[in-house]
């Protein structure tokens, strides 16, 4: 703060500079003064009070000065510390993480077993482990009850009037010959290690297993198709096809069919759902059954709201 400069100027307290000496008052033949006595008498008073104001004007202007340059500091010192508090709020906006990027605050009211750690050590080298989601999203893993929204999980179901043990079963059933007709049944020096029906009964590994077997066939007859009801049509398009609305349709069924299956779809939540096994890069619409669940997940919550 700057102080505030005061002068004493109560009588017998003026500054040497504008002191008086004392004089005797002169008789009445001495006050006849010369005029240039008179001049010579003015001249050194008003000599000092030229000196008075000069030295007035420069302690005033050293003053002013000084303010100055004090204001100048104490800006200096006030923007100074605001750029300080801003960069440092800066800093602070660039380390801290943002909630999109915590997976354990987008896992927050889901039950935890679903990101359990699972060893590597054993594991199939087809299984994408629990562990390996990223933040907002959830392997569809059998290991636990998510297993059920797997395409080889036991969710028997009704489609077009004819029961299927799981979804698999359903997909890998259609590789295999609608009766003796059927071109597949007729091709010379194949065997069909199973029937349809035998299939549409089967779940998991073992339905898939039966499947490979019906495409190396397909591979031998040089053909890329499948059928449905007498219908063929291709196996491994690269766009959405009649495969594709076929195996929606069927797990549309499923869920529908299943409470158990429809319930834990539900409890997902917005949670990004993941497959549980590595997939071709170039894999058909289809085959991406988790992209196929979010979709018919966001048709339920549709459906439940008021």
């Amino acid at each position: 703060m700057l102080g505030t400069c005061k002068t004493d100027s109560s009588p017998g307290n003026e500054p040497d500079a504008v002191s008086r000496p004392s004089r005797s008052f002169p008789s009445e033949d001495n006050l006849r003064i010369p005029e240039q006595a008179k001049v010579d008498r003015v001249r050194p008073g008003l000599r000092s009070i030229v000196s008075i104001v000069a030295a007035s004007v420069i302690v005033v202007m050293k003053a002013m000065s000084w303010v100055a340059s004090m204001s100048a500091v104490v800006a200096g010192v006030f923007i100074g510390g605001c750029h300080v508090q801003q960069g440092a709020a800066l800093h602070h906006d660039a380390v801290t993480p943002s909630p999109a990027s915590d997976p354990l605050a987008s896992r927050a009211g889901y039950p935890a077993h679903w990101w359990a750690p699972v060893p590597k050590e054993g594991a199939p080298a087809w299984e994408i482990l629990p562990q390996e989601a990223g933040p907002g999203e959830v392997i569809l893993s059998k290991r636990h009850e998510l297993g059920l929204l797997s395409n080889f999980a036991p969710t028997p179901f009704t489609f077009h009037g004819r029961s299927y043990a799981s979804l698999e079963g359903f997909w890998q059933m259609m590789l295999y010959p609608e009766g003796e007709n059927d071109p597949r049944a007729k091709y010379p020096g194949l065997e069909w290690k199973y029937t349809r029906d035998q299939v549409a009964a089967m779940t998991s590994f073992e339905a898939k297993t039966a499947g490979e077997l019906a495409e190396e066939n397909m591979r031998t007859m040089g053909i890329g198709w499948v059928s449905f009801e007498r219908r063929h049509f291709g196996y491994r398009s690269p766009k959405p096809g009649e495969h594709y609305r076929l195996i929606v349709a069927a797990t549309r069924e499923k869920v529908r069919q299943n409470a158990d299956v429809q319930r834990v779809l539900l409890s997902t939540g917005d949670l990004v759902l993941k497959p549980d096994h590595h997939q071709e890069p170039d894999a058909p619409p289809e085959w991406r059954y988790f992209e196929i669940l979010t979709a018919i997940r966001a048709e339920l919550r549709a459906k439940r709201r008021p």
